[in-house]
């Protein structure tokens, strides 16, 4: 049977990965327009493993990211991949957030979390002695990893499992007549079964495939600062606020690298290019797209303030810093260098919506992974599994 996956980042990777594992005799080739893996989300984050605190109990996030953490930790084993389980402390600055704080402690605990605890002040300041907080829970199970050699990582075992992996091979065209014809800018290929996880451009092809798409990718980016070396004590290992439900994106922190360094941020701000990662990308593909997406314009009426302040605090490194001071008081603007930023590839739904747990959509012959928002690279093995459950009648038994 030939499989073809679209996609070499993280999730694309893992998912051939597991079908060579569960299906040997699979003839599985990846295509991946770029020039090597993780080169987009997979390699443009901040390297956090997410053990499952934030997510609703039940849900797939929830699920897959408590399973994921487990299996990527000893992926990362095998392959002598830098990682390091360091806890975490998210920490409420205000009154008003101490009924959100015991709602998450709740929710890890429903998640299956160990090792929670809740904190006072003088618990906080042991663990960030330079963080500022009223109360706060510690996490430990939550870590840090090199995603972009986890990448490497995995591509190399596919090769090793007799997988093909064809780099600088966008996909330009899909047909579906008795199997799947797929043109790639290096090429045509043949499948039987085709899974998308295109990540950024997962939307446009699935709609290529014919399949009818009610959701659009609309891509933010997140933007980071790093501490300066001489400030890099004020922050020990992960340091994160209280999330507002009112809002879908979970504020700026704090996180110590994996190979050195303490990186601040991100924020949240729109992209004018699905892979806009400075102020000046600009596709006027991408950016027409959205503009004509009823649900963008519903997004913005719904969330018209917190659009706002997050385009100020793109432009204004002293807004930026002000949202950092509320978690680390010491901190000043002579402390924060630029940084690195990524795009989320965020599928937005025609209500205005942004979908908060993963989405697959199942099509004959193939599977489109519509939603791969974080958790996706820390639960990137256990997505993999479901992706393959759902197509499970697609493969010999």
């Amino acid at each position: 049977m030939k499989v073809v996956v679209i996609g070499g980042g993280i999730v694309g990777l893992a998912t051939a990965l597991r079908l060579l594992e569960r299906y040997p005799a699979t003839h599985l080739l990846l295509l991946e327009k770029e020039d090597g893996p993780g080169r987009h989300q997979s390699g443009h984050n901040s390297g956090v493993l997410h053990c499952g605190l934030y997510y609703k109990p039940g849900s797939k996030k929830a699920r897959l990211a408590v399973e994921g953490i487990r299996r990527m930790v000893e992926f990362c084993q095998r392959h002598n991949v830098a990682y390091e389980l360091c806890g975490k402390t998210v920490i409420a600055t205000e009154e008003e957030e101490i009924p959100r704080l015991n709602d998450l402690f709740e929710r890890g605990t429903a998640n299956g979390l160990e090792g929670l605890e809740l904190l006072g002040p003088a618990q906080i300041r042991e663990y960030e002695p330079h963080a500022a907080g009223i109360q706060g829970i510690r996490v430990p199970q939550e870590g840090i990893v090199d995603f972009p050699a986890v990448t490497q990582a995995m591509a190399a075992e596919i090769r090793g499992r007799g997988g093909q992996i064809r780099f600088s091979s966008e996909v330009i065209g899909l047909r579906n007549k008795n199997g799947w014809n797929v043109a790639t800018k290096s090429g045509d290929y043949t499948a039987d079964f085709l899974i998308n996880c295109a990540g950024l451009h997962c939307d446009r092809l699935s709609r290529k495939a014919g399949n009818r798409v009610a959701t659009k990718i609309v891509p933010f980016r997140g933007e980071y600062y790093k501490l300066k070396p001489e400030r890099q004590h004020l922050v020990r290992n992960l340091i994160y606020p209280v999330p507002d439900p009112k809002f879908p994106f979970l504020g700026v922190h704090f996180t110590r690298l994996i190979h050195g360094g303490i990186e601040a941020g991100p924020n949240a701000v729109l992209a004018f290019a699905r892979e806009g990662y400075r102020h000046l990308d600009i596709s006027l593909r991408d950016s027409i797209e959205t503009a004509t997406y009823r649900g963008f314009w519903r997004f913005l009426m719904r969330y018209p303030s917190m659009c706002w302040d997050e385009f100020r605090r793109s432009l204004s490194k002293k807004l930026f810093c002000r949202s950092l001071q509320r978690l680390v008081p010491e901190l000043n603007m002579e402390d924060l260098a630029a940084g690195g930023s990524g795009v989320r590839a965020q599928a937005l739904s025609p209500s205005g919506e942004l979908l908060q747990d993963f989405y697959f959509v199942r099509q004959p012959g193939a599977l489109h992974v519509l939603n791969a928002p974080s958790p996706a690279a820390t639960a990137a093995l256990s997505i993999a599994d479901e992706i393959l459950d759902l197509a499970r009648d697609a493969f010999p038994a």
